[in-house]
């Protein structure tokens, strides 16, 4: 399997009980989106491992899994941080302003007037609106870390997916 063609839906966190469950967290949303997009792929130091989901269910305030490579907690346990790819042909197809935020991280951020102010580095949701994590990088304007509102057409004004670049109107002073 070759990575442009997954994409990362959440990862494990750790073992829960004594049958091999294990707990997910996901960046789907809604969160149990994660278990419709099969097949899954974990991210292992030797590479992509293919799995398969046997049961999942609600646990609490969460979601637990059981996957076919976990028979007890102790496989369970090693499974804890992996993350969770699948196919990007197995998600839902999105209008062109609409974007995965996994496809978003690592993308450069740069001003209206060119300046670079870093990567995105990660996105908090918020009450109001979602708010990107922007980090420096080689070559950005200072060594600031940003917290950037993700407003369309106000703030976040163009994606380049091709480029990997991301358009904002923003005062590198602010």
């Amino acid at each position: 399997m070759i990575l442009d063609d997954l994409i990362q839906v959440g990862h494990l966190k750790g073992a829960h009980g004594i049958r091999g469950y294990t707990w997910v967290i996901s960046r789907t949303d809604p969160i149990e989106n994660i278990f419709d997009y099969q097949p899954w792929y974990l991210k292992r130091p030797t590479g992509f491992q293919a799995v398969q989901v046997e049961d999942h269910r609600a646990q609490g305030r969460g979601w637990v899994v059981k996957l076919d490579v976990s028979p007890d907690r102790t496989a369970a346990e090693l499974l804890a941080m992996t993350e969770i790819w699948v196919p990007k042909s197995a998600l839902p197809s999105l209008e062109e302003d609409e974007y995965f935020w996994s496809e978003l991280i690592g993308m450069r951020v740069v001003t209206t007037t060119g300046v670079l102010l870093g990567t995105l580095d990660a996105w908090m949701e918020t009450g109001a609106n979602d708010v990107i994590v922007v980090r420096p990088c080689a070559g950005s304007v200072d060594t600031q870390e940003r917290l950037l509102p993700w407003l369309v057409r106000r703030v976040v004004q163009f994606v380049d997916r091709q480029q990997r670049v991301i358009t904002v109107d923003w005062d590198p002073e602010f």
